[in-house]
Formats: C-alpha cells, sequence, structure tokens
C-alpha cells in the first residue's frame, strides 16, 4: 500500500527574491563611498594659497563619481566650484570685479594660450593675488563652456596651457598612477593635476602646495583603479554612416565567397 504523500510547503523566505541592496555608505566628510573613503589622505586643515581658485563644474560632471573637483575644493581653501556651463556676469561677484586671472585650457588658432612652463616669462600676470580658472567636464562639453565664458573671461583674463602632445594617444588609469580616465590625447589631466600644477608656477610656496595636491590625487586613482576590472579601451573614430554601411556590405559579400568556396566550403572530402 502506498503511503500517502506528504505536503511539501515551501516558507516565504526561502520563496522570496532576496532583498536588493541599499545605497552604498557615503562618507559625510568627503562625500566619496565608504570603500574608496579619502578622509584619511585629506590635509588636516585646509591648504592655504594666495590665488583663489574658480572651479566651473558642468552639470553633468557635478554627480560623476570620478570628478576630482569636490576632493579638490576640500583640499584648498581658497576654491570654489560653481556649477554651471559658463561664466558671466552676476555668476560670481569675484569675477565681476574683473581681477588679474588666468584660465587653464589648450590653444586654438582664434585663442592662442601661453604655455605654463613659459608662464614665468611671459607677460601674463602670475604673482598673487591671482585668480586661477578652470573648467571640469569632458572635453566636448568643456570646448563648450571655454567657448561660451570667451566673451567675459577676454576683458580681464588669458588663457594658459599645460604642456600636451595631441599626436599621442592620452593615459588611463592603468598606465599612470594620476590619470582616472581615459584622455583624448597625451599630456591631458584631471582637473585636480591642473591645478596643481598651475599652482606649482604661481604660489610662493608652489613646489610643496603641487606635490601635497599630487598625493591626494595619487592615492584617490589607488584606490579606485583597485574595483576597476578591465583597462579602459580607447574609443575608435566613428566612421561616416556611408563608409560603415559600405564596410558591412563588403564583409557580408566576403562571407559568402568563403561559404561557396569548393576547396573551404562545408561538405569536403
Amino acid at each position: 500500500m502506498m503511503e500517502p504523500e506528504e505536503d511539501i510547503h515551501i516558507s516565504d523566505s526561502a520563496a522570496a527574491d532576496p532583498p536588493p541592496r541599499g545605497p552604498r555608505p557615503i562618507c559625510s566628510n568627503c562625500t566619496r563611498p565608504g570603500p574608496v573613503c579619502l578622509c584619511h589622505s585629506l590635509p588636516a586643515q585646509p591648504i592655504k594659497t594666495q590665488t583663489q581658485i574658480i572651479i566651473l563644474h558642468h552639470p553633468h560632471e557635478a554627480n560623476h563619481k570620478l570628478s576630482t573637483t569636490p576632493i579638490l575644493t576640500k583640499c584648498l581653501s581658497n576654491s570654489t566650484a560653481i556649477v554651471a556651463r559658463k561664466l558671466k556676469p552676476g555668476l560670481s561677484p569675484l569675477l565681476d570685479q574683473s581681477p588679474p586671472a588666468i584660465y587653464l585650457f589648450p590653444p586654438t588658432k582664434a585663442s592662442p594660450a601661453v604655455s605654463l612652463s613659459d608662464l614665468p616669462s611671459s607677460p601674463v600676470p602670475k604673482h598673487s593675488p591671482l585668480v586661477l580658472i578652470a573648467f571640469d567636464a569632458t572635453w566636448k562639453h568643456a570646448r563648450e563652456m571655454v567657448k561660451a565664458s570667451e566673451g567675459f573671461l577676454s576683458t580681464f583674463a588669458s588663457r594658459v596651457c599645460l604642456d600636451v602632445d595631441e599626436s599621442a594617444s592620452g593615459g588611463s588609469i592603468y598606465d599612470s598612477e594620476l590619470v582616472l580616465r581615459k584622455e583624448p590625447f597625451g599630456g591631458c589631466v584631471s582637473t585636480m593635476e591642473a591645478v596643481a600644477r598651475a599652482l606649482g608656477v604661481i604660489e610662493p610656496n608652489g613646489v610643496e602646495i603641487e606635490a601635497r595636491l599630487v598625493r591626494v590625487l595619487r592615492d584617490m586613482v589607488a584606490s579606485q583603479a583597485r574595483y576597476l576590472k578591465t583597462p579602459a579601451k580607447p574609443r575608435p573614430k566613428l566612421l561616416k554612416k556611408s563608409k560603415e554601411k559600405q564596410r558591412l556590405k563588403n564583409e557580408s559579400k566576403s562571407e559568402s565567397v568563403s561559404e561557396s568556396d569548393p576547396i573551404l566550403g562545408h561538405g569536403q572530402l
């Protein structure tokens, strides 16, 4: 005689999906996620500078986890971040006074720039008190921000650039201890490193200030690198649609020829 089948009960706790993960804990001081907290690297007291630093922070970049601006403003006492797409009258009381200023960005044919390495011998104002302006955004957005701001900046600020090599491929977090993201060409650096290099030239104790900022940036990159699995690959240049269609057509034709080849085709003895 067959024994009656036992009823099998599955508890709700076993059948239910695991609860979703909550948001990562964020450090209230450095505003970084707990595993990459940088409080141990930040100066005990913000570094004082004679130079006033203003960073125009693109709205899309303001919440990016790899942005260096939040850490930079915690390192420097005389630094301010403005979230906007361009500089204009009424946005900054300091800039409304038309102070001696420099802004960091590579040159163009229409807007030449003094190289940072040539700054000491140039007529550009470089002695404190001075205002240093930097732009934090993707390269595409930064170009747009500079172009939109130049009408206002041209009345009192000079363009200064770091030494770059546009013919060389940019670095990434895997081949430089100071680069967080893939850069468009060699010599491009983060906002924090650009400001550090500039302060190294224009501040009386600039060498020390630059070294301290670079030390924090190095720790930031090192902590972030532990959580990246694969190297950042450079993005290939996009082909025009017509060329892309032609390339796909050629590949399709090549595959068709290979399959019908009497020597390489399937079913050969």
